[in-house]
């Protein structure tokens, strides 16, 4: 939305620059003093410190911010910049003097005084919207033309940039991230087309600018607002959705729907017209009927490509007599103290045996004994050992265990003895666009590969994954489909099994201790689309609380201080909510929970960021992949420290994260990389398990209520399960069999490689 250009309406501080105090080079948090000549806030001194996201500012000039005032809780009064004007001189003498003063290099009297008169008053806005205006002036060369340009753009250009920004309605982050896109053609793109930001800067969509450009008097059927519409519809829906394509027809009556309004109502032929650039560009894939992003596409088509090489190349297998199978595995047993099924051994024979295999089941039907079986029997009859002290850099480890969560690959590990990490630490992921280090010209080292919790991996992440295998190494895909798809687009486990190209298991039989379990009872109840009649029944490790959704937070609250009497901690107990917002959702639970697990203490150090207050003590959530730090998307973590600005170098309030041992440090600004993990998402917990989990669910759910969210949920408790809400909604969470069904051709290309490869 489009607001006006700051007034003194507004609340502002009119000053000059004493002192920059800090500035974050990278994103630009600065704080500074100010003298304070004018105001419309009141302010107990008449120098004051300033903080936002502002660009280099020259000290001993005059500014005005605009903004507000804050009353830090370590600091006092400050005043928080949204946005800012830089006072220019307005005079004829005032330009002449202020262009050949020593901030302007190579800029005499006379070269300045050429400027202005030639260019007048508005002489720096003309230089700094186009440069060629120079050339006007007979005296200057072009290598001097491009001197004063850049100059004028240094001390100038950001300020003049950043205010025209403000105009349009952006913020002071969201502008100062446009101009770090665009840098000196900042005004030039915004102006011509408004919609590329949609592409180059992150937090600006199709709305914004739409809004933009109608301001800017574009029409409704200009070709870059039905280009942006098109590829807005298909990135929603592949974001959003988790579609890998879209049908054509659904996609040009969603943009239809998008670009028109009560006044207007763009036509198909226009849509058609650009959907057409838009493929003949390459911004677009279509097949047929279907419309693909590029990566999408390709995803795919390389996932296909590389599955089908495993099933259809048989060389990395090395060929066993029967009996030595059933010595390896009967060795395993004897040492590991076990007894496998037939199904167990039948699953353990079969991946030694096969290029890939999938291996599936619900909880308790020991999937990670099987795991663990595959291992054993594998270094046996490959004659290796699981020591990785025997082992060495020219001598990588053989067998790679992976998961696409840290907690996930913890759980790996502990239950295998073995070395597992993340998919993204495996492949050597650098973060933003930087990409993977491994691809198919530099791939991962092994001869065994086991990636569990696969529901869980998008078709973006599948795809690098098997591009960056040897053509020497056998996989093992493990998981549940009936838990939750992934966030990312694809159902990329549940394609595979149902192409019935791949060899597969699938373990149904409950196991000994398992059996003893309500919570896996349940779940397997669930799976099969029914609710027991004893949902209600207190069990020894699941208990039911009827209650409203006004009363969630209530009993909730009853329930964890119950926990802390028994000797639980916050890290032991998790609870699970679908949904984010109202009276029963994540940010209304994480409030209260923080009261009861960790409440403010005299002395007790934190940091407001938001309207959130962070404490030493508090259980968060990582949000973001932060490879740097191997720390990833999902990863749980408690504050042990908080420094302020006043105690440290940087000068700017840090705040230190504990992740199962690795510290991580963070400033202020990058705390909307965290949460508090009191409460989470269903989505943010799967591949984790807690001692104790409690999940309510009320009707006032209902656009999450779920079959897959409730059963993932459900079977993140290792302990003991605490349901709250109602059972009506328990019900209709369990008759909601099948989510809305993704678009994927994955399942029916590998089907069609697979049966051409047959026929040859």
């Amino acid at each position: 939305m489009i607001i006006e250009t700051p007034n003194e309406n507004q609340p502002y501080i009119k000053g000059e620059l004493i002192t920059v105090v800090y500035m974050n080079e990278e994103n630009f948090y600065t704080v500074a003093r100010v003298k304070v000549h004018d105001t419309n806030v009141e302010l107990s001194d008449k120098v004051i410190a300033i903080v936002g996201t502002l660009p280099k500012l020259d000290e001993e000039h005059l500014y005005t911010f605009y903004g507000k005032k804050i009353d830090h809780p370590k600091f006092g009064e400050q005043f928080q910049v949204s946005s800012f004007e830089k006072e220019i001189p307005k005079t004829t003498e005032g330009i002449v003097r202020y262009l050949s003063s020593d901030r302007f290099k190579g800029i005499g009297r006379k070269t300045a005084e050429a400027i202005v008169q030639t260019l007048g008053e508005q002489a720096i806005s003309k230089i700094i919207e186009d440069k060629n205006v120079l050339k006007k002036i007979p005296t200057l060369k072009d290598d001097k033309i491009q001197l004063i340009y850049n100059q004028v753009i240094e001390h100038q250009g950001i300020e003049q940039v950043l205010i025209e920004l403000y105009k349009f309605g952006f913020g002071a982050q969201l502008a100062m991230r446009i101009f770090q896109a665009y840098k000196d053609e900042t005004l030039q793109v915004v102006k011509t087309n408004p919609y590329q930001l949609i592409y180059d800067v992150e937090g600006i969509g199709f709305a914004r600018a739409d809004a933009l450009g109608q301001v800017l008097g574009f029409t409704k059927e200009q070709p870059e607002r039905i280009h942006a519409g098109c590829l807005h519809i298909v990135q929603e829906m592949s974001l959003q959705e988790g579609h890998v394509y879209i049908e054509r027809s659904e996609l040009i009556g969603g943009a239809i729907k998008l670009l028109s309004d009560f006044s207007y109502s763009i036509s198909r032929q226009d849509v058609e017209q650009q959907l057409l650039f838009l493929e003949e560009e390459g911004q677009l894939i279509v097949e047929g009927e279907n419309v693909y992003l590029p990566s999408l596409f390709f995803a795919e088509k390389g996932l296909v490509t590389n599955i089908s090489k495993l099933l259809t190349d048989d060389t990395q297998i090395e060929e066993f007599p029967e009996a030595e199978f059933l010595k390896a595995i009967g060795e395993t047993e004897e040492e590991l103290k076990i007894e496998y099924a037939p199904s167990q051994k039948e699953a353990i024979k079969t991946a030694l045996k096969s290029g890939i295999m999938i291996l599936t089941g619900g909880p308790g039907t020991g999937k990670t004994t099987v795991i663990k079986g595959i291992v054993e029997s594998y270094a046996k009859l490959h004659g290796l050992s699981l020591n990785k002290r025997d082992y060495g850099k020219n001598n990588p480890f053989p067998i790679i265990l992976v998961a696409p969560t840290g907690r996930a690959a913890k759980r790996m590990s502990e239950a295998t003895g073995l070395p597992a990490e993340t998919i993204h630490r495996l492949l050597g992921w650098k973060g933003g666009h930087s990409g993977f280090e491994k691809d198919e010209d530099n791939p991962i080292e092994g001869k065994l590969l086991i990636v569990d919790e696969v529901s869980m991996v998008d078709i973006w992440l599948a795809n690098q994954l098997f591009k960056s295998l040897p053509s020497t190494i056998q996989v093992i895909l493990v998981g549940d489909e009936d838990q939750l798809p992934s966030v990312g687009p694809g159902q990329v486990l549940s394609e595979l099994l149902h192409s019935n190209v791949i060899p597969t298991v699938n373990l149904i039989d409950i196991y000994r201790q398992a059996k003893e379990s309500s919570i896996i009872q349940l779940a397997h109840k669930m799976k099969e689309g029914h609710l027991p009649e004893d949902i209600t029944e207190a069990k020894v490790d699941r208990r039911f609380f009827p209650c409203s959704q006004e009363q969630v937070i209530s009993v909730i609250t009853q329930i964890c201080q119950n926990a802390l009497k028994k000797g639980y901690t916050a890290k032991e107990i998790q609870v699970l909510a679908p949904m984010y917002r109202g009276n029963a959702g994540i940010e209304a639970l994480n409030t209260t929970l923080q009261k009861i697990f960790n409440p403010k203490q005299e002395k007790q150090r934190e940091i407001v960021f938001g309207e959130v207050s962070y404490r030493v003590g508090d259980v968060v959530l990582q949000l973001v992949n932060n490879p740097e730090e191997n720390v990833f998307n999902g990863d749980r973590g408690e504050i042990v420290a908080i420094f302020y600005a006043k105690e440290n170098v940087e000068k700017q309030d840090q705040v230190v994260i504990s992740f199962e041992g690795i510290e991580v440090t963070y400033t202020k600004q990058d705390l909307n990389q965290i949460t508090l993990a009191y409460c989470c998402s269903v989505h943010k917990s799967q591949g984790s398990e807690f001692p104790i989990v409690i999940m309510p669910i009320v009707r006032g759910y209902h656009r999450m209520l779920r079959r897959n969210l409730v059963y993932t949920g459900i079977t993140r408790a290792k302990e003991y399960l605490i349901l709250c809400g109602e059972v009506k909604a328990f019900e209709t969470a369990i008759q909601q069999q099948n989510e809305m069904k993704r678009n994927t051709k994955l399942r029916e290309k590998l089907m069609a490689v697979m049966s051409l490869s047959e026929e040859f």
